[in-house]
């Protein structure tokens, strides 16, 4: 039995994988039900009559290459949020495993641990010190029943990024006792390189990825989950078949291209700039207490009075995020950084 196996449910470490029907290029397809003809208007090279190719290889290879890792180090899934959800399902049973959050932070790792009916232990983050992470109080409040740790880095709703040394320290304490997973959505937008690069010395730290953000590609609902092989195979089990769509995968492939990847720094530079100026801006504001530092696409800005504040970018046909509901966070609005137009639309309903 290895450390993985250990962690993972039994009932999934014993499960038979789904056997897919196979898929040999030239050969008629007569194994999966499907249709033998397109549909009028099918215009997509893979033919929307048939089932897309599972992990499709081609995909994974170009997100290795993206992301600097091994095929054999990923999974493709619908978004971060499958990928999540099925950490929670492979790895937690229903009453009896844990997972531990670190709030303020994304809803999302303790919404799937609920609906798994696994337990949610939280650790906050050091709200009066920059919401950093204490690995050590971490440690503290880590429990025998915690199978996971996620940890979300340029955080959510806060936009700091958490120190790598801590989350290391984290990821070293608990080898073999946890799996460590760094959702690192926002990551472009910082100045820090990718955890992925140190999957392979810790098998224990799983990163998360996706081109919902950087990419603009959050219409397409794909993320990808880099972490050791035998954490992708067990995963691997519990995916959906033919998870990810054809016209999904056709239209990433098409548009993750080399002209895409050359204007992807240009972009996310203008993106950093604009952050820069609303940062100032904001804090320049007499309803505003504070904006804190961010790392992602994304400012968090304390108001006097939020409610207003929410009313008056609503009458101005303006959506900002409502962050009151967070811990440590009750005078908070995340404000995503759009376009100098929309940005200063915003500022001038709140001077």
């Amino acid at each position: 039995m290895t450390w993985v196996t250990s962690l993972a449910r039994p009932e999934i470490v014993a499960l038979e994988p789904y056997e897919f029907a196979a898929r040999e290029p030239g050969f008629a397809r007569l194994n999966a039900n499907e249709l033998p003809w397109r549909l009028s208007g099918d215009e997509s090279d893979g033919g929307l009559n048939r089932y897309p190719e599972p992990q499709a290889r081609e995909l994974l290879e170009r997100l290795a290459r993206l992301y600097e890792v091994a095929p054999e180090s990923l999974l493709i899934s619908r978004g971060s949020d499958e990928a999540i959800d099925l950490l929670v399902r492979t790895f937690c049973r229903a009453g009896q495993d844990a997972v531990l959050v670190t709030p303020p932070t994304f809803g999302m790792y303790a919404m799937a641990a609920r609906i798994q009916g696994a337990k949610v232990l939280s650790v906050p983050l050091c709200i009066h010190e920059g919401f950093s992470l204490d690995p050590q109080a971490l440690l503290r409040g880590c429990t025998r029943d915690v199978k996971l740790v996620f940890l979300c880095s340029p955080n959510n709703p806060t936009g700091n990024l958490l120190g790598e040394a801590a989350i290391l320290e984290v990821a070293d304490a608990l080898a073999g006792r946890a799996l460590i997973v760094v959702d690192e959505a926002y990551i472009e937008f910082s100045h820090r390189e990718s955890l992925a690069a140190q999957v392979a010395r810790r098998p224990q730290l799983a990163v998360l990825r996706t081109l919902s953000k950087a990419h603009g590609l959050a219409g397409s609902r794909l993320g990808t989950l880099i972490a050791d092989p035998r954490v992708i195979a067990l995963l691997g089990k519990v995916i959906a078949p033919y998870a990810i769509p054809q016209l999904v995968l056709e239209a990433v492939m098409a548009l993750l291209s080399p002209a895409h990847l050359h204007t992807l720094p240009r972009r996310i530079a203008v993106l950093r700039s604009e952050r820069i100026r609303m940062h100032q801006a904001l804090s320049q504001l007499p309803s505003v207490i504070a904006v804190l530092p961010s790392s992602a696409n994304f400012l968090l800005a304390r108001f006097r009075d939020p409610g207003a504040a929410l009313e008056r970018a609503c009458a101005a046909r303006i959506l900002v995020r409502d962050a009151r509901g967070y811990l440590g966070l009750k005078d908070g609005l995340r404000i995503s950084i759009g376009t100098a137009e929309q940005n200063d639309q915003l500022l001038r309903c709140w001077a």
